[in-house]
Formats: C-alpha cells, structure tokens, sequence
C-alpha cells in the first residue's frame, strides 16, 4: 500500500484526498485491511472523525505505515463488522460482551451499545460465574443432592446456598495437558552442563470451561477465540512462563499429575565447537476425578 509522502503533511489539514481507498490498520498489534468509506460510514464515531477530520500525517503510524489505534485487537473486528452493514452477529456462548461494550463506547458508536445492553443483561442474569451449561449439570446434580440430603443431613435449596464442600463435590472432573517447548545447548562432553533457555510459552489443551476455572484471566485465549465452553482447545497457552506456578493453580483447583512425556530432537551441529543444540517437547496430564 502506498503511504502519503512526508511532503504532504505541510498541506492543509482538510485537505482528505490522501487517504488510500484501501486502509491498514494496527489495532493493539491486529492487522485490519478495510475501504476508507467503511470507516467514516458512521458520522460523528471515534474514526469518522479520525479519517474524515484529520489529515493522515496527523494519525500515529506505525513502523509499516499502518494507522495505530491503542485498542483491543482481538474484539476491534466486531466494531469493524458493525461499521460494515450496521448489524451486530457474535459467536454462540460470547463471553466478552461487556468489553465489546466498552469499546463501542470508546469509538463513538452509540447503537452498538443499545445492541449491546440485552447482551449482557441476560448473562449477568445466569450468573457471574457459571455458564448455561455449567447450570444444566449443576441442576441435575442439585437434585441428586437433595436425594441424598436426608441420609448425608446436606441442605441445598439452590447454587446460592450450596456449601463450599457441595461446591467441591460438584466441580467438573476432566483432564487438562500443558506442554512447553524448550531447547538447550550440549558439548561435546555429555557430562558437561547443559545450557538451558528458558521456556518460552506454556500451551493449554482441554475443555474450554476447564481451562478458563483453573487459569482465569491468566488464560491467552487469542490464538482460540469465541470458542463456546463445551468445546476443546488444543491453542491456549498462559501469560506466565512458570511451570510451579501451572503447578500450583492445578493442584488449588483439585487436579493431579497422572502422566508426563518428553521428546528431545538434536537440531544444529555447530561446526567449530561441536556443542549440539536440541529441542524438546514436554507435556503433563493433569486430572480431577
């Protein structure tokens, strides 16, 4: 794409005729490609007045030329599918309808957050912290504790009045797989020591409701968005770069380690010192019965 010449900045500020008919965008680190008139399609938002108000050389860009907005990339598409055909369509099970809301708010889009507000009125009215379908089995085992009530003296009346111990007993079982890649160096000597790099990202694969009640908001869930929480991932991995501390959050949400593997593959040679560099692939299984 060609970018507008630096001369053209002493220009007049209204002079708008430099903005390309197809525009980049960098949105928090996401590349969006769009048409200019799709994004001054909605008089009076934040990029109506952007790229309809201001000069291009006026517009942070980044080190491509892109114009830099310092916003949510991930959720930006849904502005961007809004200012399209001015209809809002989000996946099954959205769980970010209250940032999505923001940010209609931050860019100026007032029928976004009118589209918005049934949204999420009706998942704060299932609950903060439980899904529909965590409702649906939490349901079915409710009864079967009430059942059982008169010969265990448990009372339960409803999810808000369950005990922490009923809350235990009735947390999902499943299995949950973290993996790292790593890679360290070895001499030719193999008793010498191994220089280790650290680990670079740990990955996440299971049950979607699973994996966000052990992790919460220490979950990356940007390689696997939307997805509904009955489904499986094989694409989170975590912000944090600490096993003990994957460890830990397992264990505190009632897992154990049930099986671990590695593999190990020598990749380069290097010529004059005959160190070896190998890579290597770990997971360990992790399941609450």
């Amino acid at each position: 794409m060609a970018m507008p010449e630096k001369s053209s900045c002493t220009k007049s500020s209204k002079d708008f005729s430099h903005f390309p008919e197809i525009v980049e965008l960098n949105v928090g680190g996401q590349v969006y490609i769009t048409r200019y008139p799709t994004l001054v399609s909605v008089p009076g938002s934040l990029l109506w007045e952007m790229f309809s108000e201001k000069n291009p050389c006026s517009l942070i860009q980044d080190n491509k030329g892109r114009f830099f907005v310092d916003r949510d990339g991930f959720l930006f598409r849904y502005v961007l599918d809004y200012m399209r055909d001015r209809k809002l369509v989000l996946p099954d099970h959205f769980p970010e309808c209250g940032r999505l809301q923001r940010e209609a708010e931050y860019f100026k889009l007032p029928e976004l957050v009118k589209m918005l507000a049934p949204k999420i009125n009706m998942v704060n009215s299932v609950g903060n912290d439980l899904c529909q379908s965590d409702l649906e089995e939490l349901s079915t085992n409710i009864d079967i504790a009430c059942n059982l009530s008169s010969n265990n003296n448990i009372q339960v009346s409803g999810p808000g009045n369950l005990t922490a111990n009923t809350r235990s007993d009735l947390r999902k079982a499943g299995f949950i797989t973290i993996g790292y890649r790593g890679s360290y160096t070895l001499g030719r000597d193999s008793q010498t020591d191994a220089k280790f790099r650290r680990v670079a990202r740990i990955m996440v694969c299971g049950k979607i409701s699973l994996a966000k009640e052990v992790f919460g908001d220490t979950l990356n869930e940007s390689r696997d968005p939307d997805r509904p929480p009955e489904r499986y991932t094989s694409r989170y991995y975590l912000k944090f770069n600490f096993l003990e501390q994957a460890f830990d959050k397992l264990a505190d949400a009632g897992f154990h380690m049930v099986a671990c593997n590695s593999t190990g593959t020598c990749t380069i040679t290097h010529d004059q010192t005959d160190d070896k560099i190998w890579t290597s692939y770990t997971e360990y299984v992790f399941c609450r019965e």
